[in-house]
């Protein structure tokens, strides 16, 4: 895999990296080319993958890319959808509007931060708004859920964009 091809820092700036960590495309997320190991060989764009069991991806030994089913389970363990950004957003970090802070209260030790994302035309787009995180799991060829929270809301969401933007990835242990 090379990293500079399908993981990038924020700005291309090292200083982003180590504050947020790299935001991947969803190929490089799921290991396509097996750097790392075989289960999501060949999942990227323009090629649709069904893995079976758990997606190591790039994620150390031991863990794996967490699936939408894993997300809506954290999402319950914190006390539902509609509260889960508040719970589990950084308690710093957060972009304040309009006088009110975006922050979260951190109650799990999860501590989303607001990476921002990479466009699939190289531009990047809102650090201190939104945290997006790739899950294992995709819609087609071209699109793939991502887990996302949002600086306005105290809720948490899966939603949807093209497999080419680079957003961040939360790792979970088997």
């Amino acid at each position: 895999m090379n990293p500079g091809k399908q993981s990038w820092c924020y700005n291309d700036s090292a200083e982003y990296c180590e504050k947020y960590g790299r935001l991947y495309t969803w190929a490089a997320a799921m290991d396509s080319v097996a750097a790392f190991s075989n289960d999501g060989k060949g999942c990227g764009y323009d090629a649709e993958c069904e893995p079976s069991g758990t997606v190591r991806g790039i994620c150390p030994e031991g863990w794996h890319l967490p699936d939408n089913t894993e997300w809506y389970a954290l999402f319950d363990a914190v006390g539902g959808q509609n509260v889960a950004g508040k719970m589990l957003k950084s308690a710093s970090g957060w972009n304040d509007y309009k006088g009110s802070s975006a922050n979260g209260l951190d109650a799990y030790g999860f501590s989303a931060l607001p990476a921002g994302n990479r466009g699939s035309y190289g531009n990047f787009y809102d650090a201190g708004d939104y945290a997006r995180f790739w899950p294992a799991s995709e819609i087609d060829s071209y699109t793939a859920y991502y887990m996302g929270f949002y600086d306005l809301s105290e809720d948490a969401y899966l939603y949807f964009s093209g497999k080419s933007v680079g957003l961040s990835v939360r790792c979970l242990q088997n």
